[in-house]
């Protein structure tokens, strides 16, 4: 996923075709992709191959015979392809379902070669109309940012990242109201998930796309971002208790919950812990309570640290370390880490700390 990111904002991706709206009538799975080619410049009996730009999965392989060929296979979802043949660096990128597709012109002019039949690719060319001369000014402005030493300058120079970063939003943004249908959208988001500063738009913006737009890899890169965002609905869970017993995240509806992620082994939660205690005894008689989930391995030194530092409140573990199935879930990366549920399951805030999170809670439980 990270290396289609960095071709989007590469410069060789400065094809310009137009096209038309995505057609939520996509072919069924079952009846394949069928490309016919013919392209100029490639020798005879060269090998082409057609591979998913994501994980480098062979779709479809051939053989050309006079700039033609003709590749047969099946696309589970909307992704982006790479058109590539033996011998020749240069390579044709594209966006494909089980579509009925052409694809002509010469290698030796790869931004020119048309590629006709599919509506995804259609949206995909329009795209890259659309983003690409904001995303290669944006990438070249950063380098020139981070080698600027004179720091009046440094400071002009970011106000201009920052006013070409909002006209990539906006395109963005409307991008993806004017088609709402298509995977191409989920693929913005994606491409643009990093400028985002209010997470809370992002998942706007893909709440509003149609159920054919959220299917595929950039979909899902989307929906990963957005687990556990701020204003998002909290996603159960059920681990066991110091004695063993399943406790639910569900069974806490109805209070405010500090989902807190930590581990005996990790000093700065042991640091924090203080902070969270505090917070507890405070406000554990207005409809507030915390939900310890460690990332422990050894259950004796998570009972210890728990003992040891006075959090009197429900604590549950797989003690599986890592692997926590709440933490990959939550997609926790680094403890301390927590998040505030209100009582309707709603995450209202995450990561907040020591007076930070007493702030928070004198103001939601007033």
């Amino acid at each position: 996923m990270k290396k289609v990111l960095v071709i989007l904002l590469m410069p060789l991706l400065s094809m310009a075709q137009g096209g038309q709206g995505f057609l939520p009538n996509q072919p069924a799975v079952s009846q394949g992709l069928v490309m016919k080619g013919n392209i100029q410049g490639i020798k005879d009996n060269t090998e082409v191959f057609l591979k998913n730009g994501n994980d480098g999965h062979t779709i479809a392989s051939g053989t050309v015979v006079k700039g033609a060929f003709t590749l047969k296979g099946k696309i589970n979802e909307a992704d982006v392809a790479v058109l590539s043949f033996t011998g020749y660096q240069q390579a044709v990128d594209m966006f494909l379902f089980n579509d009925a597709v052409t694809v002509s012109g010469d290698l030796n002019d790869v931004p020119n070669i048309k590629i006709k039949g599919s509506a995804t690719e259609d949206d995909y060319q329009l795209f890259k109309i659309q983003f690409n001369p904001g995303f290669e000014k944006l990438r070249n402005m950063v380098a020139t940012i981070n080698a600027e030493k004179e720091q009046g300058r440094k400071d002009s120079l970011i106000q201009v990242y920052n006013q070409t970063r909002s006209s990539v939003m906006i395109a963005a943004v409307r991008f993806v109201r004017e088609k709402p249908a298509s995977p191409v959208s989920s693929l913005a988001l994606f491409a643009v998930m990093p400028l985002f500063e209010d997470q809370t738009q992002l998942g706007t913006l893909f709440a509003q796309l149609q159920p054919a737009a959220k299917k595929g890899p950039f979909a899902r890169e989307v929906e990963n971002k957005l687990v556990g965002m701020v204003g998002s609905q909290a996603l159960e869970f059920t681990q066991s208790d110091v004695n063993g017993k399943p406790v639910s995240l569900a069974s806490f509806r109805g209070k405010y919950v500090l989902v807190d992620f930590w581990a005996s082994w990790c000093r700065p939660c042991r640091a924090e812990n203080p902070n969270v205690v505090n917070a507890y005894n405070t406000f554990k008689n207005k409809n507030f309570t915390v939900l310890g989930v460690s990332l422990d391995q050894v259950k004796a030194n998570w009972l210890e640290a728990i003992k040891a530092d006075n959090l009197t409140w429900t604590h549950v573990s797989d003690l599986q370390y890592w692997n926590n199935a709440a933490a990959k879930l939550y997609h926790i990366e680094s403890v301390p880490s927590n998040m505030l549920i209100d009582p309707n399951g709603k995450i209202i805030a995450r990561d907040i700390r020591g007076e930070e999170l007493l702030r928070k809670l004198q103001e939601v439980l007033k």
